[in-house]
């Protein structure tokens, strides 16, 4: 048996194929088109070309099998998350989808929290209105489009539209839709209250399923763009996020993934809908059915790295970069990163405050502000574990993942800052790999998650952190968390 996972991402789509055991059989990848940015702030996509990629994607994995080849016997999808597709009655597309980081949505948070209030909107969704969130996005349509808002008659995320051009189905997954604030994510099934307060209507929201749930089948006219099977079952897969975890195995109460892209994230599975009173973290339905996750956001985490390598050492490689940088000691002799470039999710909840490099001496190098880049980085990610300590989620195993995982200075950096050992797999697919487990559910083959990734995945190394790194970051962090009060006061 052969299961398909596939990835509508921001910049691209990727479609694998894995095996029986959960090893990676083939992949490929179909880039996107550049998101359009019509004003600061805006970011919009074109579905149809999520579906062009997508098609791209499936014929090229499917054509880079080996031989013998197997029939695809399920599929699931992840995505980038939050975005707001709008059909009309006929199922077309009435406007380019507004993706996740369109931040053009504040007024209507505002509006939203008033109207709800915002104890009550984070008792019923576990979440704060934030302008990522799919529903604010579909306010801000209602204010300024409504022409269009009035021929909505289905809404949905970014890979549940993929799902529909391969199926004809109106479907999303729990871990999805607790992104778009009209979930009830203890509960999980979609919020009346929110709706109605919102003037949404329940019809146009698609039916919820569990991750791992076949949902829906491919259709004969996929089946001839695609090359698949028609009638192969499909998974309602999950969210980015949710597919990630899935693939690095972090499924139970204890089991935490800090990630290390673009921006970063730390991701715990919890027995029960955690809820943070001030909204500092998301808490959403897990990929796993019964179980739930929270999980901080540090926006400019890779991004700190990739924009000093850009702008001071242009041409350097970053092996070069580290390497250097290792030799300086823990705590960079007190020069300091807040890597606040775009703004902080976690736990400030500020898009207002930037970034500053703080505590500079004529003693300090270029290795020093590489070494500080990476130490502030994983400082504003320890913010989290700080917030689940005080929320008493639990933390027995770290797992890395993304580029923080793949550099041997980052790694031993991150475990000295979270105070244990943290954990590298010997492969890390993504979201694609997670999802192609929960097809491979959905299709019988295992009997849930945990038994398809403890065949699947692989620890490759456990770094223990360092007794001298332990006490410069416990004096460090004290120290660091004094920067954020800093900068607030300097707009």
């Amino acid at each position: 048996m052969w299961f398909l996972g596939m990835d509508v991402g921001t910049g691209g789509t990727r479609a694998v194929v894995v095996d029986a055991a959960g090893k990676l059989i083939s992949g490929a990848s179909s880039e996107h088109a550049a998101f359009r940015t019509p004003h600061p702030g805006w970011a919009e996509q074109d579905p149809d070309d999520w579906w062009r990629a997508a098609q791209d994607a499936i014929r090229k994995a499917l054509a880079a099998a080996p031989e013998p080849r197997q029939p695809i016997s399920a599929l699931g999808l992840t995505g980038q998350m939050h975005g707001a597709v709008m059909l009309d009655e006929n199922g077309q597309v009435l406007r380019p989808a507004l993706i996740w980081c369109d931040t053009r949505t504040q007024p209507e948070c505002d509006w939203l929290t008033e109207k709800i209030g915002y104890e009550r909107l984070i008792e019923l969704t576990c979440n704060p209105a934030l302008p990522n969130f799919t529903l604010t996005k579909l306010l801000w349509v209602k204010k300024h489009e409504p022409h269009t808002f009035a021929k909505i008659r289905h809404i949905m995320c970014p890979k549940d539209y993929v799902r529909y051009k391969l199926t004809g189905e109106f479907a999303i997954d729990v871990q999805e839709a607790s992104g778009t604030l009209l979930l009830d994510v203890t509960h999980r099934r979609w919020s009346r209250e929110v709706a109605a307060a919102a003037g949404i209507p329940e019809s146009w929201l698609p039916k919820v399923y569990e991750s791992p749930e076949v949902c829906a089948r491919i259709s004969e006219a996929a089946a001839g763009h695609t090359g698949l099977a028609a009638g192969t079952p499909v998974v309602a897969g999950a969210g980015d996020q949710g597919a990630g975890a899935v693939g690095m195995g972090i499924l139970q109460p204890g089991s935490v993934s800090a990630t290390i892209g673009t921006s970063g994230v730390v991701f715990a599975a919890t027995a029960n809908p955690t809820k943070d009173p001030k909204g500092r973290l998301h808490t959403f339905c897990h990929a796993v059915p019964g179980l739930w996750h929270v999980m901080g956001v540090t926006q400019s985490a890779g991004l700190s790295l990739s924009w000093l390598r850009e702008t001071f050492f242009a041409g350097r490689k970053y092996d070069d970069l580290t390497d250097a940088a290792a030799r300086i000691p823990a705590g960079s002799e007190g020069l300091e990163w807040a890597p606040y470039l775009l703004g902080e999710r976690t736990p400030h909840l500020d898009p207002e405050v930037r970034a500053a490099f703080a505590g500079i001496s004529t003693g300090h190098t270029a290795a020093h502000f590489v070494r500080a880049v990476l130490e502030g980085v994983a400082y504003s990610l320890q913010d989290t574990f700080t917030l689940f300590a005080e929320l008493g989620i639990p933390v027995t195993a770290i797992r890395l993942g993304g580029g923080g995982a793949r550099g041997s200075l980052w790694r031993k950096i991150q475990a000295g800052i979270y105070g244990q050992a943290v954990e590298v797999l010997t492969a890390e697919e993504g979201g694609a790999f997670g999802c192609a487990m929960m097809a491979g559910v959905g299709a019988g083959h295992w009997a849930n998650l945990d038994e398809a990734c403890a065949q699947a995945i692989e620890v490759a190394q456990r770094i223990e952190p360092d007794a001298a790194d332990l006490a410069a970051y416990k004096a460090g962090y004290a120290k660091w968390r004094k920067l954020y009060p800093a900068l607030k006061t300097l707009r």
